[in-house]
């Protein structure tokens, strides 16, 4: 049974300092599951103590061990996927076969290609007549959000422990129990005590007592821009390290010769998946002008087929929003783009047909979208569409970058070499090209006000390593 009342600490599982709790509300329901305990400053304290100690030696571990560690946790992790499926479901509301096949199966991908990347990874180099030294970076604060919840920590608690950090992890308060779940596994798996820690809290409590303390040496932190610069302001008095994973609003660019129903349709689907709850979330279609009625055509018979309703019965395509915070606020910039001027062409406010309770928004497209409106400018995190329409492929990438973000964006076009030619010119960290999802293995991050640091494969290993010149060290 999974420990909701206790964090896990230096090996074990321990009361919190101060009793506190919150309720676990199921999205699907509305109703409170169980309680689970909040952290404060003190357990933070006591999570950056275990995780010094622990600092020393597994710091000097050598790549053999950390191999054998990460191949025990995937061995164990492979045991529990149908545990992190229904927690994911139950707590966030993807529906179950998401939640076990691409929620769990996230984890276990990262997990597993960062062991791949640990076997061959040079942590030594010559350069003139130095060796560069990678090294751990120290003790890494984690703060994860609640929508992709153990792909977010395992991308940053494998490559930190294939660095040879330690670290504490503070999982959203929202899906707590696939992080503890994710504690155990690791437990098993034999993690010596002290190198990985967990607090459930909230972010003014446990997130700001982290990004403060003057003893973790980095924070890596996925979530909004406006709790990323809280974190950034806090964290800077100690200048520590801090890697930001944040917010989107990623172009879909479908140039003129592009296979329209094949694009279109892609970019609905994906822009639905999980209930439109990614930061990479293709959320401004770009299209030709002259073909907006075609692709709102396409783009409203993809949203009439996809069912949102409960996470756990058959044909559901996508389940309930998180919270009754992401339900108003999705449900308020509906509204907002039909003041706007927004052609309203599947959706709308509301709760779906034949559902009268839990956080379920109506998929929703909306056409002759301007990119001055508040629905092409403001991240929804909800599964809501905006089309714009491009005079030329110059147009097209103008609206692309007009955006404070970065995190994303996606091109189709007749032609590959179409297809590259406009992907260069996206000031995205990822830009994806006729339909080919991400590799786990290149990097994952933001421009501008979508981040800073990188995870996945190399580059996610290299976030958590100190980078040291040694002159003379190969000297007689």
């Amino acid at each position: 049974m999974v420990n909701r009342m206790q964090f896990y600490i230096d090996g074990a599982w321990v009361d919190p300092v101060v009793k506190k709790s919150t309720p676990v509300v199921n999205p699907a329901n509305e109703e409170a599951m169980y309680e689970v305990a909040l952290g404060s400053k003190a357990d933070v304290d006591k999570a950056v103590t275990a995780a010094w100690r622990a600092f020393e030696t597994f710091s000097q571990t050598s790549r053999e061990e950390r191999v054998a560690l990460l191949s025990k946790i995937i061995e164990v992790y492979k045991t529990r996927m149908k545990d992190i499926g229904a927690a994911v479901s139950d707590e966030m509301g993807a529906p179950l076969p998401m939640a076990e096949k691409m929620q769990a199966g996230a984890g276990l991908g990262h997990i597993a290609s960062t062991l791949e990347i640990l076997k061959n990874y040079h942590f030594e180099e010559p350069v003139g007549s130095a060796v560069v030294v990678r090294e751990p970076v120290g003790v890494v604060g984690m703060i994860t959000p609640w929508n992709w919840p153990l792909n977010q920590i395992a991308c940053k608690v494998a490559p930190a422990l294939a660095a040879g950090c330690t670290m504490i992890l503070k999982p959203s308060e929202f899906t707590p129990s696939s992080a503890l779940i994710f504690a155990e596994i690791l437990h098993e798996a034999g993690v010596p005590k002290g190198v990985f820690n967990l607090i459930n809290g909230l972010g003014p409590e446990v997130g700001a007592a982290m990004a403060e303390h003057p003893h973790i040496d980095m924070i890596s932190f996925t979530g909004s821009t406006r709790a990323g610069i809280d974190v950034a302001r806090r964290a800077a008095p100690t200048v520590k390290r801090v890697s930001q994973e944040l917010g989107g609003k990623s172009p879909n660019v479908i140039l003129e010769g592009a296979d329209l129903t094949k694009a279109v349709t892609g970019g609905v689907m994906h822009m639905f998946n999980n209930s439109g709850q990614s930061c990479n979330a293709p959320s401004r279609m770009i299209v030709p002008l002259s073909k907006m009625k075609e692709v709102a055509a396409i783009a409203k018979g993809v949203a009439d087929k996809t069912k949102a309703g409960d996470p756990r019965a058959e044909g559901t395509t996508i389940g309930p929003v998180v919270s009754r915070i992401q339900w108003d606020k999705i449900q308020a910039l509906i509204q907002k783009g039909i003041e706007e001027g927004a052609t309203l062409v599947a959706g709308g406010p509301g709760l779906p047909e034949g559902v009268n309770k839990g956080f379920y928004v109506r998929p929703t497209i909306f056409a002759d979208v301007t990119n001055d409106m508040t629905i092409a400018r403001e991240e929804i995190f909800g599964p809501v569409l905006t089309i714009l329409g491009a005079r030329d492929e110059a147009d097209a990438v103008r609206i692309a970058n007009d955006t404070p973000y970065g995190l994303a964006g996606y091109v189709s076009a007749d032609t590959v070499e179409s297809a590259r030619r406009v992907g260069r010119k996206i000031r995205a960290g990822n830009v994806n090209l006729q339909g080919v999802p991400n590799d786990r293995t290149a990097p994952f991050g933001g421009y501008k006000q979508s981040g800073n640091g990188r995870e996945w494969g190399k580059f996610g290993l290299e976030e958590y390593l100190e980078v040291k010149a040694v002159a003379g060290f190969n000297a007689a």
